[in-house]
């Protein structure tokens, strides 16, 4: 592995030589899954689009193009002049590399009930996700093929890493030694089985988190939204204290039911501050659509009748859709633990881990502050205040305060708020600061300093 690893990089297989070599169209054709504009981009036959083409494409090439590093490494087979890949081995933003298993695309057989799913865009949420404070010891739940712990190694201490299915944990080692990393603990087992008693700094999950009818795909299906469910309440007693978890999950959205109350009731009893984002809702009809055509069963003879069960197993739980988000949890130790529920579809800063500790911070302080007469609140920063009136009117019909780093989140608020957002510097106590501004706005709107709490928590005032 370690001869490969320096193969790649001098070939220049990585992230930004694959980007270089395809272009943009041939890229996003990619995404699309369309090869056809890739392969026409390696059809040179150089060392780096051979490499593409075999690792990436998973495209038989000429065995003379291939290099002894590649033949050497148990990763690919040969059938006469031709060599193919046994396994998807992909570049990553971390300056590593990941082993799955091949890509399967239309046309392709149905998966392997083992099939190890490579890194794709819900593993880079889940990276961007994750707070960037040091910890001494991480647990990734779940590693598939290992991705993140490439993005764990920067941080943490020590890291294990589990898996109910063999394969993949035979493919993360392969990931990890290609990355130059060592010492990760790798174990087999069921949810928290294989570290049952053990405490963590951190723990991050990719879950099974695709919600239907129980199939055979271990790396993404498990039922109904009880494994994420699960997953909730039984991670808090394998946290230390101001330790922290962070999930990706789906939900159900069923008929006469809130689903704020529906995930929030995960996380009612767990003892911890949590704060559940939902970042997309599909209909029960996309939803099917999706999870069939990543399965590449679009086109199949099975896939109208898998898609009608599909459908009738939704109608039979009278759900009307389904919610896409992360869970953030914080062992804080209290007895008053918060939970915050929220819908946030607008384009936020990335990576959220920068200032995930922040938001959970203010989610607290909001709460759990005794009284914030005596608070000495700061405007945070990058901060707009927008007016909203009539050509020449004295009075806008609406003002909103809108963020510009972090969550960036949008609020209507009064005059009193707004007067509030332009002088509050952390030196003045807020209940005092409040009658000045309610004495020259002079329409009293806000009666005591709890009316600011909302703003606190969701970080338009720093307490």
């Amino acid at each position: 592995m370690e001869r490969l690893r320096h193969h790649l990089l001098e070939t220049g297989y990585t992230i930004d030589g694959v980007r270089d070599r395809l272009g943009s169209m041939a890229a996003s054709a990619l995404a699309r899954e369309e090869l056809v504009p890739a392969l026409r981009a390696t059809a040179d036959g150089d060392p780096l689009a051979t490499l593409i083409r075999l690792w990436w494409l998973g495209a038989p090439v000429p065995a003379k193009s291939v290099a002894p590093e590649v033949l050497d490494s148990g990763l690919v087979s040969a059938d006469g002049d031709q060599v193919s890949a046994t396994v998807h081995l992909q570049p990553w933003e971390t300056g590593g590399y990941l082993v799955s298993d091949r890509k399967v695309r239309p046309g392709d057989p149905a998966l392997r009930p083992d099939h190890v799913v490579g890194a794709g865009g819900a593993s880079a949420n889940l990276a961007q996700l994750v707070t960037r404070r040091p910890v001494g010891r991480a647990l990734d739940l779940g590693t598939g093929c290992g991705v993140q712990v490439l993005h764990l190694a920067e941080r943490a201490e020590r890291i294990v890493a589990t898996d109910v299915n063999p394969r993949a944990v035979e493919l993360a080692r392969l990931s990890w030694e290609l990355s130059g990393i060592s010492d990760v603990e790798a174990r087999t087992g069921s949810m928290f089985e294989p570290v049952e008693d053990e405490l963590f700094d951190l723990v991050v999950s990719n879950p099974p988190f695709v919600i239907g009818p129980a199939g055979d795909l271990t790396y993404r299906e498990t039922g109904g939204d009880g494994f994420c469910r699960d997953l909730v309440r039984r991670t808090p007693r394998h946290l230390n204290p101001d330790g922290q978890a962070h999930f990706l999950a789906n939900w159900l959205h069923v008929e006469g039911e809130d689903w704020h109350d529906r995930v929030g009731g995960w996380l009612r009893e767990t003892g911890c501050d949590a704060w559940v984002v939902q970042r997309d809702v599909q209909d029960p009809a996309e939803y099917v659509e999706l999870w069939l055509r990543d399965a590449a069963e679009q086109g199949t003879k099975a896939y109208a009748e898998h898609y009608d069960r599909w459908l009738a197993w939704f109608d039979e739980r009278k759900v009307e859709g389904v919610g896409f988000g992360w869970i953030t949890m914080r062992n804080s130790g209290t007895l008053d633990p918060v939970v915050r529920v929220e819908h946030l579809d607008h384009q936020v800063a990335l990576p959220v881990g920068d200032y995930v500790d922040s938001v959970l911070d203010a989610v607290a302080a909001a709460h759990r502050a005794k009284g914030l007469d005596a608070a000495r609140l700061r405007t945070a920063d990058g901060l707009l205040d927008e007016r909203i009136g009539l050509p020449g009117a004295e009075d806008p019909i609406r003002i909103v305060l809108r963020q510009t780093q972090g969550l960036r989140r949008s609020r209507e608020v009064g005059t009193v708020e707004a007067a509030l957002a332009g002088v509050c510097d952390g030196e003045l106590a807020l209940g005092p600061l409040l009658n000045v501004i309610a004495e020259l706005v002079g329409d009293g709107e806000i009666a005591d300093a709890d009316a600011i709490r909302p703003l606190i928590a969701e970080g338009y005032f720093l307490l």
